[in-house]
């Protein structure tokens, strides 16, 4: 099998835009089994009806808030200004489930994390003050993730979701680490990675960078520039860094599931793995404690 191509894995913003969709990535345009993500925009007063089907899905708000509701339970989430202002609540639609979207408030923008799954569960609100914060790596690896849609966090068939917040000038998703086969210490999941760059002071537009390489599970070699709303799939191999510029402040949502265990087990880059080892002696990057981006201001 020949190696999937950096134009079969970068999705810039604007080039998978569907019928009422922004993004709609589904297992059939990626080329694999399990995961999706489909983003949209709902203006003020406006409502969406989503069909769930064979995926179970996590209701992300972007920006903005939005009642999400399955006919019979309504679920108001708050939400925020935008993906740098702490965490959110989200909503979960199990699998099979018509749910309506509806814009009460004003304009919102959304995720809707999915993963194919045989499992049901119950139609369920999470409010963002029970969204497990994490700090990871320290000095320039630093990094805040959120966990509202982590393994041993919150309970679902398939999918694993979860934000991170890396600090301009920052490395993330490093050590490069690798997902692509399931063995006693490492899970097969496929990911996506949906990236959202702050802008400069005066809105210049910002970038970053993503590598993902080969390993045993198949070939691939990219290292692809970000921009804002750009998406990156990874089918297999050794993924990161993820690099935010200096002064552009950058966000990724992960969604992976595969068809094993649901556990989030990983293999760090044989030759990056040390890294972990200089964390202990640096302190976290002080910007991830700001009020703002924790959600506590």
């Amino acid at each position: 099998m020949s190696a999937p191509t950096r134009a079969e894995l970068h999705v810039p913003a604007g080039t998978a835009a569907t019928s009422g969709y922004d993004l709609e990535i589904t297992p059939a345009t990626a080329g694999w089994t399990w995961s999706s993500l489909r983003t949209l925009t709902l203006a003020a007063g406006e409502r969406r009806e989503v069909v769930t089907g064979d995926e179970e899905m996590i209701v992300v708000p972007l920006s903005g808030g939005v009642t999400v509701g399955d006919g019979t339970t309504e679920y108001v989430l708050a939400g925020r200004p935008d993906v740098f202002a702490g965490p959110t609540d989200v909503a979960y639609l199990p699998s099979g489930t018509t749910a309506t979207l509806r814009a009460d408030e004003g304009p919102v923008r959304l995720a809707l994390t999915g993963a194919r799954t045989e499992v049901v569960l119950p139609f369920r609100y999470v409010p963002a003050a029970d969204v497990p914060v994490e700090l990871r790596g320290a000095g320039q690896c630093s990094r805040q993730v959120r966990n509202f849609g982590a393994a041993g966090v919150f309970e679902a068939g398939n999918l694993i979701a979860v934000e991170v917040i890396t600090p301009g000038g920052n490395w993330s998703s490093y050590p490069a680490h690798k997902h692509d086969e399931a063995t006693e210490h490492e899970s097969q999941l496929e990911e996506i990675y949906h990236y959202e760059i702050a802008p400069g002071p005066h809105g210049e537009p910002g970038l970053g960078f993503h590598r993902t390489s080969a390993s045993d599970a198949g070939d691939i070699d990219v290292l692809i520039e970000v921009r804002d709303r750009d998406t990156v799939l990874v089918p297999h191999g050794w993924h990161g860094p993820c690099a935010a510029a200096p002064g552009h402040d950058m966000y990724y949502l992960n969604v992976m599931a595969g068809p094993g265990e649901r556990a989030w087990k990983i293999t760090d880059h044989p030759d990056q793995a040390w890294v972990r080892a200089t964390w202990a002696d640096q302190p976290a990057d002080p910007r991830l404690t700001d009020p703002r981006l924790a959600g506590t201001s």
